[in-house]
């Protein structure tokens, strides 16, 4: 109707914790280790060493990952729920294809690792190092980045409209062809990111604002003087 103001999108809810089992059994290797079509459920990984491994179509349920460093592993069509990374280390890891739900990734070191055409549903990562992480091509459904450092993240083309961002470094980050209405970005340091175009619909708040001045005066071809 004329003169109605337009809906503001709905605030997205937090993202459910992982159920884990109240107890866990220890993972010990090389029997627990995640291989070809492998099943691991309610396992505990301690400070393991999983680096660097390679498996195609593995099933995590109900696991920890504490400390458990897993830096250069490639889970191809990893299919991983109710799973909580603790202080882990997926530096580098990559998940092609993979399906991630009701997940934590807390004050892991992520940087590199990348989500490539992924499914990401009730996801929360917080406090982790993610610089130069890649989600491209991932689809969101209540996704939460909160306090982590995505410097030159990329997010090209991934739909975020399920995500939201609180607290986090993402300077220079790529949003090219991202679907982002709705998405939510609070106290948050948006300087140099790529794709402004993409922000269409996108929900910031005020402070967050002060930082894409550049980079809409850039996209606008307007120079900014000091």
């Amino acid at each position: 109707m004329p003169g109605t103001a337009p809906r503001r999108p709905a605030r997205l809810r937090e993202p459910a914790a992982p159920s884990l089992p109240e107890r866990l059994g220890t993972a010990a290797l090389p029997g627990h280790g995640i291989a070809d079509d492998a099943v691991r459920t309610a396992l505990d990984y301690g400070d393991l060493d999983l680096s660097a491994l390679r498996a195609e179509d593995p099933v995590v349920d109900g696991c920890r990952f504490d400390r458990t460093r897993l830096a250069g592993t490639v889970l191809l069509r990893a299919d991983v729920s109710d799973t909580e990374f603790r202080g882990a280390d997926l530096a580098g890891a990559r998940f092609p294809d993979g399906a991630f739900s009701t997940t934590a990734f807390l004050r892991s070191r992520l940087t590199g690792a990348a989500w490539t055409e992924c499914g990401l549903r009730e996801v929360l990562f917080e406090g982790c190092k993610a610089d130069l992480a890649s989600f491209r091509f991932s689809r969101f459904v209540r996704v939460v980045f909160r306090d982590c450092d995505l410097r030159e993240a990329n997010f090209q083309r991934a739909d975020l409209r399920g995500a939201r961002f609180e607290g986090c470094r993402l300077e220079a980050a790529q949003f090219s062809g991202a679907s982002m209405a709705g998405t939510r970005f609070t106290g948050c340091e948006l300087h140099g990111i790529g794709g402004a175009a993409a922000l269409d619909g996108a929900v910031v708040g005020g402070s967050d604002a002060q930082s894409l001045l550049r980079v809409f005066a850039a996209a606008l071809g307007v120079t900014v003087e000091d």
